[in-house]
C-alpha cells in the first residue's frame, strides 16, 4: 500500500447487523427501522449478515413486546403483558450460537433501545414497572461477552462522526488481522502488522502500544497462538478508547518530523499552521493529512507509506472530512 492511495478490500468484508436496519420487517410491530446511511453509504463497502434474535427464538413478527427486567438473581427479559413469560436463557443461548458463526465478521451494527439487541443505555425496569436504571440488551450482551475483540456500534451512535469514524476504523484493523490469522502467521508476519499500525494506535492509547510492543518482542518467544489471542484484545481494547484532536496532532507533528528538512520553510510553515488549525477545531483532520500525502509523494518515506493511519479505511466514505 502507498501512503497517496486509499486502502482497497481484497475480499468482502461482512458486518453483523440487526435485521430491522436493513428494512426486514421483524419488529414486535411488524415494521422495520431501516437505516440509510448503513444500507446505501457503508453498504458500498460492507456485506451484511443479518440477525434477529427475537425471531429466531420464536417469538414470531407481530409479537407481544418484551422488556429487560431487574430482578433478584440479575437481569431477565420478560413479556410487557405478561410478565410470566421468560425469554432469557432462549435469547442468551442463540447469542452464544451466533458468536461461533462470527468468525468471518468482521464487525457488528446492532439497534439502539432494543431488550434483546441494544448495546447500551437499553431500559430497565423493576417487576412492577418502574424505571431501575439502563443496560445492554441480551442477546448484544452475549455477542459483546463472547466475542470482546468484535468491532460493534449501534445505528443511533453512528449519527456522531467520531464515534462513526471510530467504528469503521476498528473494522478494518480487525479485517487486516483476520486476513493474517488465516494465513498462520509467524512473529515477523505480526511485527509487520504492529508496525504498520504504529501510527493509528498511538493516536488511540499509548500505554496500550507500549504493551503491544512488548508483546510483538516476546512473540518468538513462547506459545505464539496465546501472544495473538492476547495481541489482537489488547490492540481491540485501545481503539475503543476515541482519539482527540491532541493526539491526532501529535501524531502528525511525529509525521511531519519525518520530512521538515527537505520542506522548504514555507511549506513547513504551511503544515504547522493546518496542524494548529485542526488541533483547535478550525479545520477537519482531512485538511492536514491531504498536504502530508502531497508531500510525501515528492519526498517518499518508506516507513510513513506503509502506515495504515494514513489510508485507514477508503476516503469515498470521507469519514475524516468530519472529525
Amino acid at each position: 500500500m502507498n501512503a497517496t492511495q486509499p486502502e482497497q478490500a481484497c475480499e468482502p468484508i461482512r458486518i453483523g447487523i440487526s435485521s430491522c436496519l436493513l428494512g426486514h420487517e421483524v419488529r414486535y410491530d411488524s415494521g422495520h427501522k431501516h437505516n440509510a446511511y448503513i444500507t446505501q453509504t457503508l453498504g458500498r463497502f460492507f456485506e451484511f449478515t443479518p440477525f434477529c434474535p427475537e425471531v429466531a427464538i420464536g417469538l414470531g413478527v407481530p409479537r407481544p413486546p418484551i422488556r429487560l427486567v431487574q430482578c433478584d438473581d440479575g437481569v431477565h427479559v420478560r413479556g410487557i403483558r405478561d410478565p410470566e413469560r421468560d425469554v432469557t436463557g432462549d435469547l442468551v443461548a442463540y447469542g452464544e450460537q451466533v458468536s461461533q458463526r462470527l468468525d468471518g465478521v468482521s464487525g457488528y451494527l446492532f439497534k439502539k433501545g432494543s431488550p434483546s439487541c441494544g448495546m447500551e443505555r437499553v431500559r430497565i425496569y423493576k417487576p412492577g414497572g418502574e424505571p431501575a436504571g439502563v443496560g445492554a440488551g441480551m442477546f448484544a450482551a452475549t455477542i459483546m461477552r463472547e466475542r470482546p475483540e468484535l468491532p460493534v456500534e449501534e445505528e443511533g451512535r453512528l449519527m456522531d462522526a467520531v464515534l462513526r469514524e471510530n467504528f469503521v476504523e476498528r473494522v478494518f484493523v480487525y479485517h487486516r488481522w483476520q486476513r493474517l490469522c488465516r494465513g498462520r502467521p509467524g512473529a515477523g508476519e505480526l511485527v509487520d502488522f504492529h508496525t504498520r499500525h504504529k501510527l493509528i494506535v498511538l493516536s488511540h492509547d499509548e500505554t496500550a502500544y507500549r504493551e503491544l510492543g512488548r508483546l510483538v518482542a516476546e512473540a518468538g518467544k513462547g506459545d505464539l497462538e496465546t501472544t495473538l489471542q492476547h495481541y489482537i484484545r489488547v490492540l481491540m481494547r485501545a481503539l475503543k478508547k476515541n482519539a482527540t484532536p491532541k493526539q491526532h496532532a501529535n501524531i502528525l507533528m511525529h509525521i511531519l518530523g519525518f520530512f521538515k528538512r527537505q520542506l522548504a520553510t514555507a511549506d513547513k510553515a504551511e503544515l504547522l499552521d493546518l496542524i494548529d488549525a485542526y488541533r483547535r477545531s478550525q479545520v477537519p483532520l482531512v485538511v492536514p493529512i491531504t498536504l502530508i500525502k502531497h508531500h510525501l509523494r515528492h519526498y517518499p518515506d518508506d516507513y510513513l507509506s506503509q502506515q495504515y493511519y494514513l489510508n485507514p479505511h477508503p476516503r469515498e466514505l470521507m469519514l475524516r472530512n468530519h472529525i
